[in-house]
């Protein structure tokens, strides 16, 4: 197929020009890419570029060794995750930088030289980013902040009119947060469409799920879009001691499989998510229960039951100053502090039971890292139940303890497997694939902290989920932390490969899929 077409802007005409005239001299011709609709994405597989990802953390220009080392390898996606501030001018959000520009349109070009299909995202838009530091004025609330948001939206738009769908494609807003409602969203996304499509009306749109990109949003289906989700569950595993994550439930060592036990513990605030952390068996007495609680979200109230016997309470207050908490966090979005507490309490049971439950009756959420049961006095070994899971949005299963099980006296009904990442993650996006929305995960990865073998556990038992789903997926990164290349992991024996580390096993395991 030719890549000029009536239509084309002499931006787009340029890179065309780039493409044809220069691919011969680079590679042979590359596979014709599959064609990609709003109804039907093919199975791209490939990674995130994080060149321009922040402008006081990575902002610099795309490299053609990423594109010519990801074609090599068999890949033939790469997602361009974009911080607008790069591309503004001293800060004026309405001046736009043209060599930075420029910069994109090299990235467009080496992806037709090369066979990749680009996707280009607004990692920071104006008005909303998942990133520090938070915008100061909100995409989902301030009619000037959309209004950029879609100016910047047209620009790149008008800049690339014409090229194929199959070679490019715009991922609008990344990761709406969880207060994000679907009406809300939809009628950003429409705003934003609409100065999209008065530029380049037939341009391929694939919007971020909600809940930072978890679940699908029903309703943006009427809008002609396709939809991206997330690959990062349980987030105990994919961010394990990352630096940069406020909660300190990523810090317990992870494994896989695993004991179904959800760190979070939902109050009424979270009514649709609320549910008790129940444990049954015997639990003989004397004996004590400890819980330790991370972080808490607003004012909640946790009680503590033994059957149908209150066996205690505690009234959390996160706030300023000083209090039984370790770290004050703030989030300004909410107006609401969600302060790490990192501290133990300890409930003594004087009788027997066969139930032991945790409730929050009061509140939004807290965050649990571990419950502790020790029968018999002080001295008697202490049997502990991580909560690894840090799932949002995802209610308790009940843990089951047999104290004459020496090697794992707690076990759940269902585990954190492969059959829960395709039941609570893959199922949803699989329907919506069903009814005629297409359907990809736009990240998914794990970070260098994590065991490698938990980590390769992990990846194939989402590969085998997307694989049977037939969803396509781009990993979090190429080159760095979460990536083949690069990555700075202890535990993996590198091979040199054109000047890189190169994580072997883990690129095999993304081939084979």
């Amino acid at each position: 197929m030719s890549p000029l077409c009536p239509g084309w802007t002499p931006a787009a005409a340029l890179v065309a020009v780039l493409v044809t005239g220069l691919s011969a001299f680079t590679r042979a011709d590359p596979a014709p890419l599959p064609a990609a609709s709003a109804k039907a994405l093919p199975r791209w597989r490939g990674f995130n570029l994080l060149n321009k990802f922040h402008a006081e953390w990575r902002n610099g220009p795309f490299e053609e060794e990423d594109f010519r080392l990801i074609a090599e390898l068999g890949f033939n996606f790469v997602r361009l995750p974009m911080d607008y501030r790069v591309w503004i001018v001293e800060g004026d959000p309405r001046r736009f930088d043209e060599k930075t520009l420029a910069e994109i349109d090299q990235a467009i070009e080496w992806g037709g030289r090369y066979g990749i299909h680009v996707c280009l995202n607004f990692h920071r838009a104006p008005g909303y980013s998942v990133a520090t530091p938070p915008e100061p004025f909100s995409l989902w609330r301030d009619a000037e902040a959309l209004n950029l948001c879609a100016l910047h939206w047209a620009v790149f738009a008008r800049r690339y009119r014409g090229i194929p769908n199959e070679r490019l494609s715009f991922n609008l807003i990344n990761e709406p947060p969880a207060p994000v409602d679907g009406p809300t969203y939809a009628r950003v996304v429409r705003r934003l469409l609409d100065a999209i499509r008065a530029e380049d009306p037939d341009r391929l749109v694939i919007c971020d799920g909600l809940a930072w990109g978890v679940f699908p949003c029903p309703d943006l289906e009427p809008l002609g879009v396709a939809q991206s989700g997330r690959g990062y569950a349980p987030f105990g595993i994919s961010h394990y001691l990352a630096e940069w994550v406020d909660t300190a439930n990523h810090r317990r060592p992870p494994a896989w499989p695993d004991l179904r036990v959800n760190a979070f513990l939902y109050g009424p605030v979270k009514a649709e998510y609320q549910s008790p952390l129940r444990l049954v068996g015997r639990f003989d007495a004397p004996g004590r229960l400890r819980i330790h609680v991370d972080q808490v979200s607003g004012r909640a109230q946790l009680r503590i039951w033994a059957d149908d016997r209150l066996l205690g309470e505690h009234l959390f207050t996160p706030g300023p100053g000083e209090g039984e908490w370790k770290r004050i966090i703030y989030r300004p979005e909410w107006n609401i502090y969600q302060n790490e507490y990192d501290r133990s309490y300890t409930f003594d049971v004087d009788r027997p039971a066969r139930e032991l439950r945790l409730e929050l009756t009061e509140g939004d959420w807290l965050t649990l890292r571990e419950i502790g049961w020790r029968p018999g006095g002080d001295d008697a070994p202490e049997h502990i139940v991580h909560a690894r899971g840090n799932a949002w949005g995802v209610k308790q299963d009940v843990v089951h303890f047999n104290p004459d099980d020496t090697e794992q006296p707690f076990r759940t009904e269902r585990m954190f497997d492969r059959e829960w990442l395709r039941t609570e993650y893959v199922e949803p996006w699989r329907d919506l694939k069903n009814r005629g929305v297409g359907v990809m995960i736009g990240e998914w990865g794990v970070y260098r902290r994590t065991p490698h073998a938990v980590a390769l556990r992990w990846m194939r038992d989402n590969l085998e989920n997307w694989r049977d789903a037939d969803i396509g997926w781009a990993l979090w990164e190429f080159r760095g932390p979460f990536g083949v290349l690069d990555s700075g992991r202890d535990d993996v024996e590198y091979e040199d490969f054109r000047g890189h580390r190169l994580d072997r096993k883990m690129l095999e395991l993304l081939q084979a899929y």
